[in-house]
């Protein structure tokens, strides 16, 4: 038996964050999945590579010196695959609108990659807001957007593709009442202060939310910084309910955020591609779009990590 470097990457995020389930969450993929690598990693060694606590996972001796192999490994691989198709012949220059939450948590590692893929396709990003990408592509002024797909409106107008949806989880600081269950739900929610995310039209669609289950969330502090709500999770002053793809486990101040599921049946934020029904998207589109469909939807593509 061979282990692969999807399987490196899970034991990796798993030994950095500490912890099998916030692993999961940095990678959107399940738990079970992040347990069964590491499993079979340690029956093809032979040795076990982390010891089990009731806080979470600690690297054993060899578990340390497994991930510095397993850092020069990952480490190769990503050399190899910044190599240049010198072989592609798509060439010319796509224009794509992006909203924010997608351009900083999503964009920058796939444009490099579509750029290792065609060399020669020039990708000209715009950050702008949904309303305005749809305003863009209905005019024709790019040919592709990247977006909360949820939140599209011209629907009569513009296709779309959804990428996948990222899980809503309640955010809170380590201690937190919530952080003693393994899941709570949103009338639990609401009984704490909330933290509201409102950039990106992440507050209309969370009101949504609240008023489907007929709660009135109790708001202490409206913010455009998913930073700032990071702090403020992390330091006790409120929660915060948001998707799984903008969590990070620590504050500026290296404070612990730590999340739990919603047992609710939230919708998760899904994140796809965008464009103008009308006419055919160019080749230089039609590759850059490709790219995604591959990545996403290939049965060998490997999306989550490696």
């Amino acid at each position: 038996m061979a282990f692969t470097l999807r399987q490196l990457k899970y034991f990796v995020t798993a030994a950095e964050l500490g912890q099998i389930s916030q692993a999961g969450v940095q990678l959107n993929i399940s738990q079970s999945a992040i347990t069964t690598a590491v499993r079979d990693l340690e029956a093809f060694l032979g040795n076990t590579l982390f010891d089990r606590t009731s806080s979470g996972v600690v690297l054993t001796p060899m578990g340390r010196r497994f991930l510095s192999h397993a850092y020069e490994v990952l480490d190769a691989a990503d050399r190899a695959m910044a190599m240049p198709n010198q072989e592609s012949t798509i060439s010319g220059r796509v224009k794509v609108a992006v909203t924010p939450t997608v351009m900083g948590y999503f964009l920058p590692t796939h444009l490099q990659r579509v750029g290792q893929l065609h060399p020669k396709l020039q990708v000209e990003i715009e950050e702008l807001t949904r309303p305005a990408i749809e305003e863009a592509l209905v005019r024709g002024q790019v040919d592709v957007g990247l977006l909360l797909t949820d939140n599209i409106q011209r629907t009569g107008d513009i296709n779309s593709e959804v990428f996948f949806g990222s899980p809503m989880r309640v955010w809170m600081a380590t201690g937190h009442e919530l952080a003693s269950g393994n899941s709570t739900d949103m009338k639990d929610v609401a009984r704490h202060p909330l933290i509201m995310l409102n950039s990106d039209e992440a507050e209309e669609a969370a009101m949504r939310n609240w008023r489907h289950f007929g709660l009135e969330p109790s708001v202490v502090l409206r913010t455009s910084s998913i930073e700032a709500v990071r702090s403020m999770a992390a330091n006790g002053v409120g929660v915060a309910v948001l998707p799984d793809m903008i969590y990070r486990p620590w504050s500026l101040e290296g404070r612990r955020i730590e999340t739990r599921p919603i047992e609710d049946d939230l919708p998760p934020m899904n994140v796809g591609m965008a464009w103008n029904k009308a006419g055919t998207p160019s080749a230089v589109a039609t590759a850059f779009m490709d790219y995604f469909r591959h990545f996403f939807f290939s049965p060998n593509s490997g999306n989550s990590a490696w």
